[in-house]
């Protein structure tokens, strides 16, 4: 059955092969070819969710690729990749779906960029040799540069170069780090590494090695202070480009940390966790109090990343199992609610053609269907109970408590503000008298729109009523992801000799 992980990484490519052969004179043919090879990967990653519950890697593929240096073909999915892997086949047929009609010049090459990068996204998910990792890490660049500069807003230039600069300057060092421990292991295979890496690197050459994977993670997440590209490239990226790269790209970050940086290097991770979840707090706080003074829907819901992803790392570095199951249900949540909040607000910068919000108001009364899907979106981004990132969130301050509960009482200010910043933009974009201009630009969701968005409103219930379904093949894959950390549940933060906490009623569950 591994033949079938190889499918869901081909698929995308073997669109991509198609979409270029076709005639560029024929547009509506290049959209539903990319939309059925977009589907014919959601399809296919499905039954991967079907495997038999383990902390192991699955559906694994591993051959050599070159024989010198040893390079290997080494793919394979575990509870932490899995639902990431099935998050980008789910939300590519959607950003086909959000440019049907909005991309109208180079659409051959669009949709080609966005298959390119369908493929690189799950490649970087999906490789367990360090340099396969890296290459689907760099192609996956390419066509999020070409899709933020050639199809993005008037910015476009400047917010693609920044977001590639600051991108490949990560990059760099973390090339140099899988070069030095080739060097010293003589293997680039994660699971070999693994069993190589404690004996063949010594205290300070770990912490360098942290350093280089960490910094380039951090600038993918981002982690404060290294997030300043991130609303420059969502205000410019056409609507499709914003959804992956909010729901997908960040993601990318912290499924690093988490796959990598733990395992690989455990003392650094602990010695340098009190500084890294300080960071995460103050990405928490900053980005929710820059939300409440943006004037710009889009730049509002970049930030609002900065404040969820700082949730992300911070559960990750409480080293405790509800911490990293929080974490990874956070990255679920966050790539859905926000992929949402960025495709509802292209809809209505393709009526108005405009995303300043004082554009707007009273855009309930002309559009109804609009502003129902919004309010549940804006509800499940604000951490309402039932919705999916309430358990994330929820899951992360419960792990985070076990090690340090002022952490917790920080964090939680951040839920707090995003209600208010969340709700405060629903009231002045959809509430009120609407204006004439307004009912005259403004038209309903159509049959295209609806198909596209109703998918992302059933999954915000689905995870908010029923976590277990993603919860159990979570927990055993995090679990060993901090079997290096020498921690588990209950137990305390190094840097923070807390008494240990009882595991709560709901921990229990699971």
């Amino acid at each position: 059955m591994p033949a079938l992980l190889n499918a869901v990484l081909l698929v995308p490519l073997a669109g991509f092969a198609v979409v270029l052969l076709l005639p560029r004179r024929d547009p509506g043919l290049i959209r539903w070819m990319a939309l059925f090879f977009s589907l014919a990967a959601f399809v296919c990653s499905l039954p991967l969710a079907s495997a038999p519950v383990q902390s192991g890697f699955q559906w694994e593929t591993n051959f050599s690729w070159i024989d010198s240096p040893p390079i290997r073909y080494h793919i394979g999915i575990d509870g932490i990749s899995l639902w990431l892997v099935l998050l980008v086949t789910f939300l590519t047929p959607i950003a086909v779906l959000a440019s049907w009609k909005s991309i109208e010049s180079r659409v051959k090459e669009f949709f080609l960029f966005l298959l390119l990068l369908e493929a690189g996204m799950i490649g970087v998910f999906v490789a367990l040799d360090l340099f396969l990792f890296y290459v689907f890490w760099e192609v996956m660049l390419v066509p999020m540069y070409f899709l933020i500069g050639v199809w993005g807003h008037e910015r476009r230039i400047y917010a693609a170069m920044k977001f590639f600069l600051y991108t490949m300057a990560g990059s760099v060092l973390m090339l140099a780090a899988i070069l030095w421990l080739y060097n010293r292991t003589q293997t680039f295979d994660f699971p070999v590494l693994l069993e190589r890496v404690g004996t063949a690197v010594n205290g300070g050459q770990q912490s360098l090695l942290f350093l280089a994977f960490f910094f380039a993670f951090a600038i993918k997440v981002p982690l404060f202070p290294l997030h300043t590209w991130l609303p420059d490239a969502h205000v410019e990226a056409p609507t499709a480009g914003s959804i992956l790269l909010a729901s997908v790209l960040l993601k990318m970050g912290a499924y690093g940390m988490l796959r990598f940086c733990l395992p690989l290097f455990p003392q650094a991770a602990r010695d340098m966790a009190p500084f890294i979840s300080g960071l995460a707090i103050i990405g928490i706080l900053y980005g929710a109090l820059v939300c409440l003074v943006q004037p710009n829907m889009k730049k509002l819901v970049a930030y609002s990343s900065v404040s969820h992803m700082g949730f992300v790392v911070l559960g990750i570095f409480s080293f405790t199992q509800l911490g990293a199951d929080g974490a990874v249900y956070q990255m679920l949540s966050h790539g859905i609610s926000t992929g949402a909040l960025f495709l509802l607000v292209g809809m209505l910068y393709e009526r108005r053609h405009s995303l300043e919000i004082a554009a707007y108001g009273g855009v309930a009364t002309p559009a109804p269907r609009l502003a129902t899907v919004f309010l549940i979106t804006t509800l499940a981004s604000a951490g309402l109970p039932m919705l999916n990132n309430f358990v994330g969130e929820f899951l992360v301050l419960q792990g985070t408590a076990e090690a340090n509960y002022r952490y917790t009482v920080l964090a939680a200010i951040g839920v707090i503000l995003a209600a208010w910043y969340m709700l405060w933009l629903y009231q002045r974009v959809f509430l009120g008298e609407a204006t004439e201009d307004t009912g005259a630009h403004l038209t309903d969701l159509g049959g295209r729109e609806l198909a596209a968005v109703v998918p992302l409103i059933v999954l915000m219930v689905w995870m908010g009523v029923y976590p277990k379904t993603f919860l159990s093949r979570i927990s055993p894959s995090t679990g060993r992801a901090l079997e290096p950390m020498e921690l588990r549940v209950g137990i305390p933060h190094p840097a923070f000799p807390l008494p240990a906490l009882p595991l709560p009623l709901y921990a229990r569950s699971h």
